[in-house]
C-alpha cells in the first residue's frame, strides 16, 4: 500500500539527500516515485532519496498554485513506478539531478537493468546508474534545452552498443580516457585500466593508479 496517495492534491515539503528541497502540490506517487507540481514544472522524484516530507507544509508562494489538467509523463488512471516514468520520459527533454552543484539537460536513450543512457548537447552520450537519479523534470513543450534547434540537437536514437548492466557496459572502455561523476574531481578522469569486484582503476594525468568502488560512480561520459 503507498501510503502517500491521500496527500494527493495537498502541498508538500521535501528533502532530498544532497541538501535538495522542493514544495508544491503532490500530483501522483508510486510505490518508489512521487511527483509534484510546483506551478511552473514537473519534479519526478524516486522515493529512496527522499529524507523527509512535511505534509502540514504553508507557504504563500505555493498556496495559488492550480491543480494540472495534464501531466507530461505517465498517466493518470494507471499507476506509476520509477522504470515507467523512465521508458516514458524517452525522448523527452528533460533536466536531471544525479551529482555536483549543477543538472544536466538533454533526453533519454535507453534503459538498462540497472543504468541509463542519457544523451546531452554538452556531455554527449552519458551512462548512469539507476539508482543514483535524485529527481527528473520534463521540459515545457516550447522548450528547447540551450535553445538548440532541431538540427543542433536532433532527437535520434542511441547507436551505442549496449551491456545489460553498468559495470559490464563499463569494461567496453577499458583502455579509454574516461570522465566520472562529471569530471568535478580530477581523480576520476583517466585511462580505464581495469575493472573487477566493483572496483574501477583508473590511471590518472601523473600516471598514478586510483581505484574508485563502482557502486559510489553517479555518471560516465567520454571526451
Amino acid at each position: 500500500m503507498n501510503s502517500y496517495k491521500v496527500y494527493r492534491g495537498e502541498l508538500v515539503e521535501l528533502s532530498l539527500s544532497g541538501h535538495i528541497h522542493f514544495s508544491g502540490m503532490l500530483i501522483d506517487t508510486g510505490p518508489d516515485i512521487m511527483v509534484i507540481y510546483n506551478g511552473h514544472d514537473f519534479i519526478y522524484i524516486p522515493i529512496i532519496h527522499i529524507q523527509y516530507v512535511n505534509f502540514e507544509y504553508e507557504n504563500k508562494n505555493n498556496n495559488d498554485i492550480a491543480k494540472p489538467d495534464d501531466i507530461p509523463i505517465g498517466d493518470r488512471q494507471a499507476s506509476i513506478s520509477f522504470r515507467k516514468i523512465l521508458n516514458n520520459a524517452k525522448g523527452i527533454f528533460t533536466e536531471i539531478y544525479v551529482t555536483g552543484q549543477q543538472s544536466i539537460h538533454g533526453y533519454i536513450t535507453n534503459i538498462m537493468n540497472d543504468y541509463f543512457v542519457f544523451y546531452s548537447p554538452v556531455y554527449k552520450t552519458m551512462f548512469i546508474p539507476l539508482h543514483h537519479l535524485k529527481f527528473l523534470k520534463p521540459y515545457n513543450s516550447h522548450e528547447r534545452p540551450y535553445a538548440l534547434d532541431n538540427e543542433e540537437l536532433p532527437l535520434t536514437p542511441s547507436t551505442v552498443s549496449l551491456s545489460r548492466t553498468f559495470e559490464e557496459q563499463c569494461k567496453k572502455y577499458i583502455g579509454k580516457i574516461t570522465i566520472f561523476d562529471m569530471g568535478h574531481d580530477p581523480t576520476k578522469i583517466g585511462k580505464l585500466t581495469k575493472i573487477e569486484n566493483s572496483q574501477i582503476e583508473l590511471v590518472i594525468a601523473r600516471q598514478q593508479a586510483i581505484s574508485i568502488n563502482s557502486n559510489h560512480v553517479k555518471s560516465l561520459h567520454f571526451p
